[in-house]
Formats: C-alpha cells, structure tokens, sequence
C-alpha cells in the first residue's frame, strides 16, 4: 500500500465560506483501489447557529462526495442510462466512511453563511493531491476508479 496526503482549500462562491481539507488515502497498486483513511476540515461559515447540525451537514457533505469522488459515474448506451441499480452504480459502503475530524470557525460578528456545498467542493482536489503524494502520479477524471489507478499506473 502506498500512503498520501493532499490538502484543498476554497472560498466558496469567492465571498462566503472558507473551507481547507487534508486527507490521508492508501493507494493499493496491484488492485486499484483508493481507500481514504482520514479527513480533517477546517469550515468557516461566519455566524453558527447550531454547531452540531452544522458538523453533521459537513461530515454528510464529505462522505458523498467521497463517494462521487471515487465510485459514482452515470454510463449510458445510445439510447439510455445504463447504470440502473446499485451493482452498475456503486457508492461508498459504510465500513468505507473514513475517519473525519471537523473544526468549525465561529466569527460572531458575520451573518451566517450557507455551509452544505462548500466542504464537497474541497474534496476531490485533496483526493486526488494525496493519490499524487502517494503514487506520483495525477488523476484528472473522476470517478477515481481502480481501472482508472491501474491505467495511471501503468
């Protein structure tokens, strides 16, 4: 197993929320496969309202995005969607949920800002960075399949 550790940041929308995500991946080369082992973010949203249902909506965000990251991708043939059930469309399974750390800024002189995309918009680029620190190697086209690791691999 190879192991890396990308980091991403944003300004979402480039006046709200303020979002850095590290994460920690293993990269398996014989197999393909990517497992993301822990997830830390830094989350700035202005004014919090409600810490906890904040930290749920991020740690929600995060884990679908993950899954969109790596697994998800709707196929088509000429005339349809092919991807119709869970074995053509897979998504993250539950022992797959890594670990995921969250700190909230609280800036109690600023309205509050909406928080439910910012975190997923992290995601892929620090993904992706530490798939690069442990292998070397880009992934440009999501998801990150282990058809897609072996062919950068390669």
């Amino acid at each position: 197993m190879l192991v890396g550790r990308g980091i991403a940041y944003v300004r979402y929308k480039q006046a709200e929320n303020y979002v850095a995500m590290a994460m920690e991946v293993a990269v398996d080369p014989a197999s393909g496969r990517i497992d993301v082992r822990r997830v830390a973010c830094a989350h700035d949203c202005g004014l919090i309202v409600n810490p906890d249902a904040l930290k749920n909506q991020i740690e929600g965000s995060i884990v679908q995005t993950i899954s969109r990251t790596l697994h998800e991708e709707v196929t088509f043939d000429r005339s349809r969607v092919t991807s119709v059930d869970w074995a053509s469309y897979p998504i993250l399974a539950f022992p797959d949920v890594p670990e995921i750390k969250i700190d909230l800024v609280m800036r109690q002189t600023e309205p509050p800002l909406g928080a439910g995309e910012a975190a997923a918009t992290t995601v892929p680029a620090a993904l992706a960075n530490a798939v690069f620190d442990a292998t070397g190697k880009r992934l440009r086209t999501v998801p990150f399949t282990a058809e897609r690791v072996k062919t950068a691999l390669a």
